[in-house]
């Protein structure tokens, strides 16, 4: 990890991290065409020189070429030894989960992704798991949450759609003194570019590709990288058995990419810092949730362990539901829709979208008001996304 910091606070980023997401994984001599751009294997099944004899491949669900490019670029990026992907984000969490048996238990961190939140709830605790939702962000509370059966620590940082920062190098010491606990941080809302979990003490780094790592809206994957090899072959093993894979075509247009995402986030990191400073001299704003501004509670840990901030931010408008929904409902440049991380800018109310399928009391309980709006900042001129926001929440 770069120990130095950057312009604005955060770590710099060490020296690399472009060439490995255009390279890794992707040489040419690996294919008898010399392809440049991986090509895409499409095919199921694959030719063996005798019974249980095959070149590496044997059934596309098992095994693909095209998808252990992307697995092996993925990995480098975190800095992890392996990689596997996913035919969603959920499908991720949902192979880490069906590594637990009936009776083993569950920290979670109490502000996550509505998705994740439900599968635990409505999924995990059918299968005899047991789930506690904790601050993260209190070490104390993380402390006390640990049981005898306590197996898998799961969290987001920043989290969503509250953006609070968890200290990933002091929960995972915390964890880890009890043995045989896995600690998995959620890492979509950063990428690995803005962020590196295992560089922190964390076992298994988690995406929904379907964001940020891919991009451009237009394919749902996840991924975990570990440096673990007894958790690697496990998650494999489920991979396989439960068949949670991508198509080869959605690995193709990940890894494809991947070769800009240096470069994306970059300008969603300044994009979005641009945004918050507007919003807080804004009179129809209450409050912005983003790390990257000195007025976020977690902000200086941010800075020691991101390298930045991405174009993810939150912000309470003055008022309830009907200033919300005048205020999204008059956007013109920002889209009214689900989802986060592409090339576009978007805007939602987890309160009745994202986030619905959250409990009302734990939504009270942590903040998620029908007046708390979520952004995900694009890649447009940033000049034309402040003037947007400035007419809309003219008729709050």
């Amino acid at each position: 990890m770069a120990q130095s910091s950057s312009n604005d606070g955060f770590l710099s980023q060490p020296k690399g991290f472009a060439t490995k997401a255009i390279h890794v994984g992707q040489d040419a001599e690996q294919w008898n065409s010399m392809a440049v751009v991986p090509p895409i294997s499409m095919s199921t099944t694959f030719k063996q020189s005798g019974p249980g004899q095959h070149a590496g491949f044997e059934y596309g669900r098992s095994g693909n070429p095209t998808r252990d490019v992307l697995e092996r670029c993925i990995a480098s990026l975190d800095n992890g030894r392996f990689g596997l992907t996913f035919s969603s984000g959920l499908g991720a969490t949902t192979t880490i989960i069906t590594m637990l048996q009936n009776g083993d238990h569950i920290v979670a961190g109490d502000d996550l992704y509505g998705g994740t939140n439900r599968l635990l709830r409505n999924v995990a605790l059918k299968m005899g798991i047991e789930v506690d939702f904790v601050d993260l962000t209190n070490l104390k509370l993380v402390e006390q949450a640990i049981k005898p059966n306590t197996k898998l620590f799961w969290m987001e940082t920043p989290t969503n759609p509250l953006l609070k920062v968890v200290d990933i190098r002091a929960v995972s010491e915390i964890a880890h003194k009890q043995p045989g606990i896995v600690v998995v941080v959620d890492n979509t809302f950063l990428s690995s570019y803005l962020q590196r979990p295992l560089d922190l003490g964390a076992d298994v780094v988690m995406y929904s590709l379907t964001k940020y790592m891919n991009g451009h809206s237009d394919v749902i994957m996840g991924a975990m990288v570990t440096n673990d090899e007894h958790v690697y072959e496990r998650l494999k093993f489920l991979q396989n058995a439960a068949g949670i894979v991508p198509s080869p075509f959605d690995c193709y247009l990940v890894n494809r990419s991947l070769k800009t995402l240096a470069l994306r986030m970059e300008r969603h990191k300044s994009n979005s810092l641009a945004i918050a400073k507007f919003l807080e001299t804004h009179p129809n704003v209450e409050r912005v949730l983003h790390p990257g501004m000195e007025s976020h509670p977690q902000h200086e840990l941010a800075k020691r362990q991101t390298y930045g901030h991405s174009g993810i931010m939150s912000f309470y408008i003055r008022g309830g539901l009907e200033e919300s929904s005048n205020f999204l409902k008059a956007l013109q440049v920002f889209t009214l829709a689900e989802s986060l991380g592409g090339y576009e800018s978007l805007a939602e109310l987890p309160s009745v979208m994202t986030h619905a399928s959250v409990p009302l009391e734990q939504r009270q309980v942590l903040g998620i008001t029908d007046g708390l709006v979520r952004l995900s900042v694009g890649l447009e001129d940033v000049d034309d996304l402040i003037a947007d926001l400035k007419q809309a929440l003219a008729k709050v």
